[in-house]
This record gives C-alpha cells, sequence and structure tokens, in this order.
C-alpha cells in the first residue's frame, strides 16, 4: 500500500498555528511500557506516551483498541500491570484519583459527569469550596470561583442558570470551567464534539486554543477525522493495545490514519446511483409535499427513487431530526405524503410499517435498542408477526432469524442470545438495522447511522447501506457528517432554519464548499 503525504498548511491548524509561533514546550505527562491485561485479555501492551505542557495530541483507535484503558489509567480508575507514569516529574507505578486530580489530571466525558439540578455556579464552584473545608456554604464566594474559571476561557454563562436549562454546548463548557478552576493541567475530552453544532465547534476549538497558550496540555479522543486534523499537534494511534502510530498531526492524511487504525486499507468510493433525468425518472417510491411541523420544519418537499441514497444534511437544531422522525410517523404535521404513488396516512409508528418504512434513530442506546435483551428479541421485535401470535411463535425460529442477520450484516456477537449491551457501537448499530431489514423494507431513514462508531466499522456500515439501496430500497441519510454524506449519497439536500435551501448532486460540490454551506447556515440560524 502506498500512503499519500498529507497536504496541509499550519494555517489550517488551530494548535500547529500556535505552536510556530514558539511557545515553549516541556513534558507534562510520561507513561512508560504500560501493559493492562483484563481476564487474559491484554488492553495495552508496553504503551509509551508523552505529552508536553500546552499541547493537544488526538488520540485515535477503534473500539477495543486501549484507548479508554489507558485514559482510566492516567485519570487513576485503573492501575496498570506494570510500567510507570510520570506527572509533573512525579513517578507513580499507579494512581490513585485523587493523585490525579492533585496533579492536574481533569477528564471531559461525553455524559459531562454535572449536575443537572444545581446552577452553573455550583456545579463548577462545588469542588472547590469542597475542598476547602468550609461547613458553610457562601454563595457570593461560589458565584466569584466560578466567574473566575469563565474569565479564563472567555466565555459569559449566565451564573444562576440550571445547567439541564443549557444546551449541550454550555452544558461542555460548564464542564471544562470546573476542571480549570481546580488547576487542571491536562485535560482529556472524550469525543467532545458529538453533539455540537458547527458554530458551538468552531468555539470549543478557540477555548482549546486558549487553554493551551495558558500551558495546560489536552488529550483529545476523537473519530471525527476532519477535526482531528485541524486542532491536533500530534497524533497517537492504538491498535489492538499497542501504540503503533505517534507523529506529528502534519504527516497525517484520511488515507494514512484510517490505515493505521485499522491494519488495512479502506478504500473510499462514492455510491455509483446516477439518478434518472426529469424525463426519464420514472415514479419516485416517496413523495413528500409540503410537510410542516410546528416549531420544527416548514414546507419541505422532494421525492425519493428506488435504488436512490438521499442524504439531508444541516446543523443540529435545522429540523433534520424532527423531520425524520415525521416520515417515521411520530410528531403530528401537516402536508402530504406518497409512496408508489398511493397518498399515505402516517400519523404513528403502526402505519409506517404498513408502508414498508423503517428508522434506524441517532440514539440507539436510547431509543432503538433493548441493551438487556437478547440480540434475538432486537433483532425480531419489529417483524414478530412473520412469526405467528405472540403465544404461538418458536423461539428456535426467531434465533434462525437473528442468527441469518447476524452473517448477512456481519455483526460479531458470541451467539444469537448475547445481550445487545456486549456488543460494540458499530455491531449496535447494525442490530437495529437488522430489525428493520427483517420488516423487508422498500424505505429506509437512517438518522446520523454512524455516529460514535469506529472507522473500520463507519466504512463497513457505509457499504452495507450501498448494497441495501442496489437492491431497489430508497433510503434517506441524515447526517452532519460531510465525507459521509458525500461518499454515500447521491443528491443531498440542506436543510436551514426548517427549510430544504438547496439541492445539490453530490458529485458536483466540494467537501470544502458543503461544510462552508453549513457554516454559513449556523451564521443565518444565530
Amino acid at each position: 500500500m502506498k500512503l499519500l503525504p498529507l497536504q496541509a498548511a499550519a494555517s489550517d491548524n488551530y494548535l500547529l498555528h500556535g505552536r510556530l509561533k514558539g511557545y515553549a514546550m516541556d513534558t507534562l505527562l510520561e507513561v512508560k511500557g504500560i501493559s493492562k491485561t483484563f481476564g487474559g485479555v491484554k488492553a495495552l501492551q508496553d504503551v509509551d506516551l508523552r505529552v508536553e505542557k500546552g499541547q493537544t495530541c488526538c488520540m485515535m483507535g477503534e473500539n477495543g483498541s486501549g484507548k479508554s484503558t489507558l485514559i482510566k489509567i492516567i485519570s487513576g480508575v485503573y492501575s496498570p500491570d506494570k510500567g510507570e507514569i510520570i506527572l509533573n516529574g512525579h513517578t507513580y507505578k499507579k494512581l490513585t484519583p485523587a493523585e490525579a486530580i492533585r496533579e492536574g489530571v481533569q477528564i471531559i466525558y461525553q455524559d459531562f459527569s454535572i449536575f443537572p439540578n444545581l446552577s452553573v455556579a455550583e456545579n463548577i464552584a462545588f469542588p472547590v469550596l469542597e475542598n476547602s473545608g468550609a461547613r458553610l456554604l457562601d454563595r457570593q464566594k461560589m458565584r466569584t470561583i466560578a466567574k473566575e474559571a469563565l474569565d479564563r476561557i472567555e466565555v459569559t454563562l449566565p451564573l444562576d442558570r440550571m445547567v439541564e436549562q443549557l444546551p449541550v454546548a454550555g452544558k461542555q463548557i460548564v464542564a471544562i470551567a470546573r476542571g480549570i478552576i481546580q488547576n487542571a493541567k491536562l485535560l482529556i475530552m472524550d469525543e467532545p464534539t458529538t453533539a455540537l453544532t458547527y458554530r458551538e465547534i468552531e468555539a470549543l476549538y478557540r477555548i482549546i486554543d486558549g487553554l493551551r497558550k495558558q500551558g495546560v496540555a489536552v488529550i483529545f479522543v476523537s473519530h471525527k477525522l476532519e477535526e482531528v486534523f485541524k486542532i491536533s499537534e500530534r497524533i497517537v494511534i492504538l491498535r489492538n493495545g499497542r501504540k503503533v502510530l505517534d507523529s506529528d498531526a502534519g504527516t497525517f492524511d484520511r488515507t494514512k490514519t484510517a490505515y493505521y487504525m485499522t491494519g488495512r486499507e479502506i478504500p473510499v468510493v462514492p455510491y455509483d446511483f446516477i439518478l434518472p433525468d426529469n424525463n426519464s425518472r420514472g415514479d419516485p417510491i416517496l413523495r413528500v409535499n409540503g410537510l410542516s411541523m410546528k416549531d420544527a420544519f416548514t414546507d419541505i418537499s422532494f421525492s425519493l427513487y428506488p435504488k436512490e441514497i438521499l442524504g439531508i444534511t444541516g446543523q443540529l437544531g435545522c429540523g433534520r431530526t424532527e423531520l425524520a422522525k415525521a416520515l417515521f410517523g411520530i410528531g403530528r404535521h401537516t402536508g402530504s405524503i406518497e409512496v408508489n404513488g398511493v397518498p399515505a396516512q402516517i400519523d404513528s409508528i403502526q402505519d409506517t410499517r404498513r408502508y414498508g418504512i423503517g428508522y434506524v434513530p441517532e440514539d440507539r442506546l436510547a431509543e432503538g435498542l433493548f441493551l438487556v435483551k437478547p440480540l434475538t428479541d432486537n433483532i425480531t421485535v419489529s417483524s414478530i408477526d412473520k412469526y405467528g401470535s405472540r403465544r404461538l411463535y418458536h423461539r428456535k425460529e426467531l434465533i434462525t432469524a437473528a442468527d441469518h442477520w447476524l452473517k448477512e450484516l456481519e455483526i460479531t456477537a458470541a451467539g444469537a442470545e448475547e445481550p445487545a449491551s456486549t456488543l460494540s457501537g458499530g455491531n449496535q448499530q447494525r442490530i437495529v438495522l437488522a430489525k428493520w431489514l427483517a420488516t423487508d423494507p422498500q424505505i429506509l431513514i437512517l438518522n446520523c447511522p454512524t455516529v460514535g462508531v469506529d472507522i473500520g466499522s463507519k466504512n463497513q456500515i457505509h457499504e452495507i447501506i450501498k448494497d441495501l439501496a442496489r437492491r431497489g430500497i430508497g433510503i434517506i441519510v441524515i447526517s452532519d457528517d460531510i465525507a459521509e454524506i458525500l461518499t454515500v449519497c447521491s443528491r443531498i439536500l440542506v436543510m436551514k432554519n426548517g427549510k430544504i435551501t438547496r439541492e445539490v448532486d453530490s458529485v458536483r460540490i466540494t467537501a470544502d464548499e458543503l461544510e462552508q454551506e453549513l457554516i454559513s447556515a449556523a451564521d443565518e440560524e444565530t
């Protein structure tokens, strides 16, 4: 395999740009020969890592590569079997969480681990006041501490507002401010942009850049290659518990990163569907006319053809998810929907099953899976009627059906009776897809089908989607992942403020042009 050199200018990278200005670098963290085994499985094998003060290092790897284990060792949650950890010049064979915090290590998890029923000021200042040993709560001091933390990252938030009332970006800022006020020297961020809009992501980049200039180091865990290249100085890749690459971000590109993460070449092959011209398109499989939902979207009209993969993109809050749910019978809407030229009355999920419509939601854990139930139940739940009444169907038939889809979608599992909670994110996503494929759909709506999925599984899911379309299914992919939309979809609809504002052919627009389109949408909506 011939790896391509990265074509990147320093001015395109927030942190590399700052480093070129001459900010001093000193070692903050060094781990040497770290190994960890769980029940005979080697989660980490002789891993070395060095992070400098004021440096941003992106840690990448597929699910099961060892990223989470290494982070938990650095933060004192796990103890390594061998190796040593050096923080601020202090050497440890193992750390406790209290020692890690004292050395300045703070982790911001995807759920932020904040108190939704407390105010912004209370969330930020509580750890400081708790450690001070004060018996009485000084609310003025609490507000002063919180404001100092927010000032340090140059952000303003209403100090008395309940955190549960904040948008996702606001909650993330509270988590960052809480870490900073505890004298954070190393901030570890786990998939920090998953639920942010483009404008909020840009704001996060500026916050991280400001922290770096103050000497705070950041370990940034992400699956999104575009943001990795934009924000990182160094990229570290783990695979099967070993560090396989550690280099300056300027030496990477998408092809090289994917290769080292998976150990194989992953070709990017756009979907080869060619939409017939207006005179020969024939009848669409789905036609939407003037669809509207209060406070969500207005006057949505489009058509979907058999074998087509139609992309719908836009920033969070543009109405794309509400549109997906409306097409699946969730929420009250006006306008008309036709399936195969016949008016369709879709007011409930039961209605969509009659018309052969399947829906894979964005939040597979909350909306798509019964985590404690076996894979058999998860796969057959929507097609149970095919096996007779609930009292008469035979478990063996359901297991056989589930086994078919495990094989068809190449789902890695110990067996059909394993609970869904034991699977990786990519395999869980395929289980949700299998649930609807078992109903023999003619239309599939996929809402962010690869969110939180590693690059290898993402590519496999993309190939599954393209293969399903080639078999005749009309597919709608809703996503803000630009690379995904351009690779998988033949036609793209852009949404802003609850309306479709542009339709483009995926082969006639570049990734940069589509990104600018979405960023301009963010500007218009703020």
